[in-house]
This record gives C-alpha cells, sequence and structure tokens, in this order.
C-alpha cells in the first residue's frame, strides 16, 4: 500500500514536499514515481526513481523544480517541488513499478500500485 501526504494550497513560486509511504516487504526493490492530473487533463508523469536511486526520470518541463527522493530504510519517497506555479495545480499520485527495469518508465500504466491521490493548488 501507498500513502501519500504533503499537498495543500501555496502561493505561486513557493515549495512543496509531498511525500509517499510504503508498506510491504518488497518495496525496496521497486521503481517509485509520481504522476499528476490536472482537472480536465490526462493523468501526467511527474518523475520516478529506481529502487536504489541510481536512474532517475523527471517530465522534460519539469526538471529543475522539482525533485525526487527515497528513503528505502523509512520506505518513503519524496517529491520536492520548488518554484511552483498555477499550472502544478493538480492531484498528485504516487505510484510503484515492481518489475526489474533498468530505467523508470514514464507510462502509466507500467506502474502497479498507486496511493491515494493528494491535492496540490497553486494560487497566482
Amino acid at each position: 500500500q501507498l500513502q501519500a501526504s504533503g499537498g495543500g494550497l501555496v502561493q505561486a513560486g513557493g515549495s512543496l514536499r509531498l511525500s509517499c509511504a510504503a508498506s510491504g516487504r518488497t518495496y525496496r526493490s521497486y521503481i517509485m514515481g509520481w504522476f499528476r492530473q490536472a482537472p480536465g487533463k490526462e493523468r501526467e508523469f511527474v518523475a520516478a526513481m529506481s529502487w536504489d536511486g541510481n536512474s532517475t526520470r523527471y517530465a522534460d518541463s519539469l526538471k529543475g523544480r522539482f525533485t525526487i527522493s527515497r528513503d528505502n530504510g523509512q520506505k518513503t519517497v519524496s517529491l520536492l517541488m520548488n518554484v511552483l506555479k498555477p499550472e502544478d495545480t493538480a492531484v498528485y499520485y504516487c505510484a510503484a513499478d515492481r518489475t526489474a527495469r533498468a530505467t523508470p518508465s514514464v507510462w502509466h500504466k507500467a506502474y502497479t500500485y498507486w496511493g491515494q491521490e493528494t491535492l496540490v493548488t497553486v494560487s497566482s
């Protein structure tokens, strides 16, 4: 199971850190990712990290502002979001891919497990 938290209301230019807590013994071997879905839009990839942290991927439009990290000991994955913009407003999901990919996928169907949404609202 995945439990996401950390969403909220923030002004443009501000920062938020989302966290996702995982349960289960095999979490440490999973690729962990974040996706988001804005109103009226399709779910889109945000960032993902391999189980060992050696491989990360970001949506091109978010590079430099968003940073994904994970703590396998605590079984958590985080998403630090800086310089937030109103267009970052969306519900955010953490997800886990249990396959042994060398590089995280940006395709949401590659992810088997999904946490509940956490809402991020960025005001202008």
